[in-house]
Order: C-alpha cells, then sequence, then structure tokens
C-alpha cells in the first residue's frame, strides 16, 4: 500500500513542479512578451495610455512623441511630427496592429515600465529608472525632406550614408504612409486599406526590397578587376557591337546598340565611363565568379546585416554561376539573377569613398535617459576591409569620370567633385530599374548615396539611370553639403 501511495504522491509533487514552472515562465519570465503581442485583447487597453520616449533626428527634430492627454495627464497619445518622411524608418505603435520600424525594434527601452508588472515591480525595487528612454537617429531631418521631395511621386528609394563612420543620414521610401493613422480608433481599417494599396506603401524598399542593381554593380566587377589583378583602367578590350555568350546563342549589347570605342579596342577606363555592356560581359568571365563574389561579400552581399530594420540579403549567386559562363557574363552587369538593397547600393559606393574600408551602417546615435544623461552611444564600427586603398583611388577616378564625362554627368554639382556610377536595369516589356550610386566631395568624402526608382507601369517606359536618378543624387549632395557650412 504504501509504495502506490509513494508513487502518487511523487507523481502529484511533479505535477504541482511543472504547474509551477510554468506558471513561473508565463507570468515572470515571458510576461513582456505575451503582454506587448499585438493579439492580446488587453494591449489595447494596457498601451491605449503607454508612455513611450521621444524619438529625435540628429540636427534635433521631434520625429515621434507622447502627448499627454487633455483631460487625463496619466494617458498619452503618440504623435509623429513628421509622419510620411520618416514612417518606414522610426515606424509606428498600434494597440491593433502592433509596432514597426524603431518603435519595435526599441520598445523594451522606449516604452515606460510603469506597469505593476512583476518584473517592473523587481525593477523598481532594484531601483532603476522605470520612466521611458528617448533616442536619437543618426538621420537628418533637412536631408531626409530634400530625398522625400526629389522622389516626387515616384516609387523609389533613396539611402544616405556619412561613409566615414557608416551612419545613415537619410533613408527615405516611397510610397509611404501616415504612422499616425495606424493608432487610432479606426487602426484596423487604416491598416487594411494600406495592405490592399496596389503601391505597396508598407514596404521599406530601403532595405527590404531586392532589385537587380544593374551597372552599378559594374563597380563591383571593377573592384574585383582591380584586386586580382585581371584588369586595370588602361587595359584593353575588344569592342564589338556585340559580346557573344560562351556556350549560348545569346549575345550582350551595349545600351542603344552602339559601340563602346572606335569598333577596334576600348580600354577599362572609357568603358566604365560610357557603362558599356560589351567589356564588362566579358570582363565578369575573366575575372571568374569566385573573385567578384568574394568581393561582393566583402561589400556586404550574401551575409546578414546587423541592423536594426528588418533587411533583406542581397545575392550575387556565386556558386552557381562558377561553371556557367554566359550567366556570369549577364550578372557582371547586374541583371539575372543578382539583387541588392538600396541601402546595399550605398555601403558600396561608401567603401568606395572611405579607401576601400567598409564600415557597419547604423541608425541610433544615442539613447539618453529622461533627464538628457547620454545612457549609450553608437561607435563606428569596421565591417569589412573590402580593398586596398590603391583599388579605392583608382575607382574613385573612374567613378568621377563618369560624372564629369559620361553617363552620370546630371550629378553634377557645381563646384564640388562628384564621383558616381549610373545603372539602368531591365524590368521588362520594355522597362526599368533606373540606380545611382556615388559620393562627394571626392577629395573629402562626406556623403555615399544610392537612388532607385521602380520602373514605370506602361509597357516601352525604358529610363537610364543618368537621366533620372543622378539629377535626385545632385540634389542630396548639393543639400548635404549645404547644411556643413
Amino acid at each position: 500500500m504504501n509504495g502506490p501511495i509513494r508513487r502518487l504522491a511523487t507523481a502529484l509533487f511533479l505535477c504541482f513542479t511543472v504547474l509551477l514552472g510554468a506558471v513561473t515562465w508565463i507570468q515572470a519570465v515571458r510576461a513582456d512578451t505575451y503582454r506587448s503581442d499585438p493579439r492580446n485583447a488587453r494591449v489595447a487597453i494596457a498601451q491605449a495610455g503607454k508612455e513611450r520616449g521621444m524619438i529625435v533626428s540628429a540636427d534635433g527634430a521631434v520625429l515621434a512623441e507622447s502627448v499627454p492627454d487633455e483631460d487625463d495627464p496619466r494617458r498619452f497619445t503618440r504623435e509623429y511630427p513628421l509622419g510620411p518622411v520618416f514612417a518606414h524608418t522610426v515606424g509606428y505603435t498600434s494597440p491593433i496592429v502592433g509596432d514597426g520600424g524603431l518603435e519595435a525594434a526599441y520598445v523594451d527601452a522606449l516604452r515606460s515600465r510603469r506597469d505593476l508588472t512583476l518584473s517592473d515591480i523587481v525593477a523598481a525595487i532594484l531601483g532603476r529608472d522605470l520612466r521611458p528612454r528617448s533616442m536619437r537617429l543618426t538621420l537628418d531631418s533637412r536631408l531626409q525632406q530634400i530625398a522625400y521631395d526629389a522622389l516626387g511621386d515616384r516609387a523609389g528609394a533613396v539611402v544616405a550614408l556619412d561613409p566615414r563612420t557608416g551612419a545613415v543620414l537619410a533613408s527615405v521610401s516611397k510610397p509611404s504612409f501616415e504612422p499616425t493613422l495606424l493608432g487610432g480608433a479606426d487602426a484596423a481599417a487604416n491598416w487594411d486599406q494600406l495592405l490592399q494599396d496596389p503601391g505597396r506603401p508598407l514596404l521599406d524598399r530601403a532595405t527590404r526590397e531586392l532589385f537587380p542593381p544593374g551597372s552599378t554593380f559594374k563597380t563591383v566587377v571593377a573592384a574585383a578587376a582591380l584586386e586580382a589583378g585581371v584588369a586595370g583602367p588602361d587595359t584593353l578590350f575588344d569592342d564589338p557591337s556585340e559580346f557573344q555568350l560562351p556556350g549560348s546563342t545569346a549575345t550582350i549589347s551595349n545600351f542603344g546598340g552602339g559601340l563602346c570605342g572606335n569598333g577596334s579596342q576600348v580600354d577599362l577606363m572609357r568603358a566604365f565611363v560610357r557603362s558599356c555592356n560589351t567589356v564588362f560581359a566579358d570582363l565578369a568571365i575573366q575575372v571568374g565568379a569566385p573573385d567578384i563574389g568574394f568581393m561582393a561579400e566583402a561589400l556586404g552581399f550574401n551575409r546578414d546585416l546587423d541592423f536594426p530594420l528588418p533587411v533583406a540579403e542581397s545575392v550575387f549567386p556565386t556558386a552557381e554561376l562558377e561553371n556557367d559562363d554566359a550567366a556570369l557574363g549577364q550578372s557582371g552587369l547586374g541583371e539575372r539573377n543578382v539583387r541588392a538593397t538600396p541601402l546595399q547600393m550605398a555601403m558600396v559606393a561608401a567603401a568606395v569613398a572611405n579607401d576601400g574600408v567598409l564600415m557597419q551602417p547604423y541608425l541610433v546615435d544615442e539613447m539618453f535617459d529622461p533627464d538628457g544623461n547620454t545612457v549609450s552611444r553608437t561607435e563606428p564600427e569596421v565591417l569589412s576591409e573590402a580593398m586596398s586603398p590603391e583599388t579605392a583611388e583608382t575607382l574613385t577616378e573612374m567613378m568621377e569620370r563618369v560624372v564629369t564625362e559620361g553617363t552620370g554627368t546630371a550629378a553634377t554639382v557645381p563646384g564640388v567633385r562628384v564621383a558616381g556610377k549610373t545603372g539602368t536595369a531591365e524590368a521588362g516589356q520594355g522597362r526599368s530599374y533606373p540606380w545611382f550610386i556615388g559620393f562627394a566631395p571626392v577629395d573629402d568624402p562626406q556623403i555615399a548615396v544610392a537612388v532607385m526608382f521602380e520602373p514605370l507601369p506602361a509597357e516601352g517606359t525604358s529610363e537610364t539611370g543618368g537621366r533620372v536618378a543622378a539629377p535626385v543624387a545632385a540634389e542630396l549632395i548639393r543639400g548635404w553639403l549645404e547644411t556643413r557650412d
């Protein structure tokens, strides 16, 4: 009799231990997760009066703040003074649809902890400040506004970096949305409307969408060729009207179907300045997929980027190109299966500008407490030494000539030496993705940019990066340097 009773008692003890552990796990360890889950109906009540810390730009503009309710100062409304201009980066907070952007990434630091939950009571006992923290971003409100206006009514994206530190100076995606609409009583209806919008305004094209980079990727191929010693700016190539892809009936032609030079031979410098497809298809095959892939990965492709916002992984498919020269020739033009985010291509320009050193991009400059004291600050960090200073110097010369005499003259800024590379990626049906990447001033780089427009919807509306994207880059560079004066 004693044996069965002991076994029953042991079983009951184990059951109660499991139940106690589960309750402790749910109510203490995982309490914040369950409480902040937007599927929790109590979130609507809890967040309606929640105070959050401020989010301000690098130049002091308020981007997000909690405003006390006039009738009840213990309740707060989240407001976004610059709305759509910063919507994708700053994000939103909603009791119905949850949080997005930096509001989601830093929710634990930004929110007030005056909830009387177990974890908050423990924090109070330990003497921790339960008031919300605030943050200062690297984004400049003036440059962000310039980028937003310069994109106009077109779908596209702009990213600007400080090549010396990796600080993101501007990050704009269009179409955008009004984040305050997701925090009110009509949040669910407004969310559904945004989801159904064919323009996909909720999508951050600067970081979360991949696009064919077109001829801006020739910067990566040229860097790989220079580093591997396969070619230099004076290396001569054949100048056919079409380049026959090995093992294929397909050919590569230059934009407009013309020659790159005189029809005999052309050097790499001229081929880069004029963005000649025939030469770069040939060059990519000569360099080889492994070396191009090595350079691409050093510049950020094929890797998970450490960034506070979700970032799509840019792709150069090295393995599948190693034994397919025809595909490699097409990929050398930034076409076929090569894909990149505008952030990634801004990083390419930034690495060239910074003597070949690629800095880790970052958005948050510092966190500070309610009394204005800095509690943490981001220190610039080297992501990779992508290329030698000599290669970067040669590429800089090639990119500057693109702007002074090549396909990127529309990026010219009076009195400023600008370096850049245009791109026009095919989108089918006679349409294209216009691109431009670049940096300035050449003698003291302070800003690196990437500009991308999505194709126009109508067939046969192909546009070049030199004509459409380069002028936007010029506006950004001019605007940024003027704010520095």
